[in-house]
């Protein structure tokens, strides 16, 4: 079933946890906070447990990390 099938147009609410997330508000994507690019869930893998946030890529997520050491 794809998102068209599900009705799930809109962005999802998402709680982060350990390796998983939970949904909170049901959608077809997330916006990864330092891009602004859409990302659907099942393409899904990068996110901060602390900063409850989701990222397009190992890359940007690496440089939101480095961008909160330098401070």
């Amino acid at each position: 079933m794809n998102i068209m099938e599900r009705g799930m147009r809109g962005p999802a609410v998402l709680k982060y946890l350990d390796g998983e997330y939970k949904v909170i508000a049901p959608g077809g994507f997330v916006v990864c906070a330092v891009t602004g690019a859409q990302i659907p869930l099942e393409d899904l893998r990068y996110w901060s447990i602390d900063l409850q946030e989701a990222y397009a890529s190992a890359e940007v997520a690496n440089s939101r990390y480095a961008q909160l050491l330098k401070g």
